[in-house]
């Protein structure tokens, strides 16, 4: 995986980027830029840009002077916050309750992104959707399956980190087997420990699948982008993957009846 800027549509940029796991493994990591209706520019999530990815960003953006917003979508992404607010300092700064508790000296919008108010303020470009069922943030600090996902209405582009996966397999494998769209493997960790809480995820997953059943493309952090594929609709895919969740979700259901 290297840094590099991929066009997903004519308003929608999925930035790939590195994360190397104890300085050796990388698993990549990502950000998106999107034009709104208005021509203004929004960035879903952080991620410092190298001199290269800066200029490609820049020349889009008006040297940045149109880029509005950083919205923070994932609790547990925080690495570059610090540094994309310090590219653009004049866009304002969203993020979830544990950003705000992470970097209480960063200039802060008080709409949380998680919330209401803040899906909101974006309403005509974004939809946003938080996981059910789930802990949002999860007292162990290794168990990241919830984050804010993003839809881009104009794009039919799903954003979304860790929460969804999509993992091409490497050489001879990824040939001989398509890769799938996937939950997260710590589902079973993270569902919230009480009756109900699988149904609540199961629900949640099925409504996401219909409210968003045209979306095309799928930028998920650590693997690839996917985009349109005939006769592969997203919606279909996060069917299938919450299907594969069922052992699982039932395994939850007798522990907590």
């Amino acid at each position: 995986m290297s840094e590099k800027i991929v066009k997903i549509a004519d308003d929608f940029w999925n930035i790939r980027g590195e994360f190397k796991i104890g300085g050796l493994l990388n698993i990549g990591t990502q950000a998106s830029l999107l034009r709104c209706a208005s021509g203004k520019y929004v960035l879903l999530d952080a991620y410092t840009l190298n001199a290269s990815l800066k200029t490609e960003v820049d020349a889009l953006t008006n040297n940045g002077a149109d880029i509005e917003a950083i919205i923070n979508l994932h609790p547990f992404h925080t690495v570059h916050v610090a540094q994309m607010h310090e590219q653009y300092p004049k866009a304002r700064l969203y993020g979830t309750q544990r950003h705000h508790q992470k970097f209480p000296n960063l200039p802060w919008q008080p709409e949380l992104t998680e919330s209401a108010e803040c899906a909101a303020l974006f309403a005509n470009d974004l939809e946003f959707s938080v996981p059910a069922g789930v802990d949002f943030i999860s007292d162990n600090e290794h168990l990241h399956f919830s984050s804010v996902l993003a839809y881009h209405k104009s794009s039919k582009a799903i954003h979304v980190d860790d929460t969804l996966m999509y993992l091409p397999l490497p050489g001879l494998l990824g040939k001989l087997k398509k890769p799938e769209v996937s939950f997260h493997i710590t589902l079973a960790k993270t569902l919230e420990k009480r009756a109900g809480a699988a149904r609540d995820f199961r629900e949640w997953a099925t409504r996401l699948s219909e409210r968003w059943a045209d979306a095309e493309n799928l930028c998920a952090a650590h693997s690839a982008p996917l985009l349109a594929e005939p006769n592969s609709a997203i919606a279909h895919r996060i069917r299938r993957a919450l299907q594969k969740t069922e052992k699982t979700l039932r395994a939850h259901e007798k522990k907590y009846p």
